[in-house]
């Protein structure tokens, strides 16, 4: 799935890659979507939670040498 918008968010830790990736949603219209990428393990649990909150849907996830990506599309 190819996104509208790619946040780099690699070698930061939390609470960053949820702050670049809040500011990074905040500039898509509905519908779109954000790819989130991260080296931070902890990501993947703080941005689950984070998506679930803000009722955004997570699309997809995974995990490909030591690099996480995250696909959110923006519901409003």
């Amino acid at each position: 799935m190819k996104a509208d918008l790619i946040v780099d968010a690699k070698g930061l830790s939390c609470p960053m890659p949820i702050v670049k990736a809040k500011k990074g949603l905040d500039s898509l219209a509905p519908g779109q979507t954000m790819q989130l990428e991260t080296t931070d393990k902890g990501s993947v649990n703080d941005f689950q939670g984070w998506v679930r909150q803000t009722k955004h849907e997570l699309v997809n996830m995974e995990e490909e040498n030591g690099i996480y990506r995250f696909i959110v599309k923006k519901i409003q």
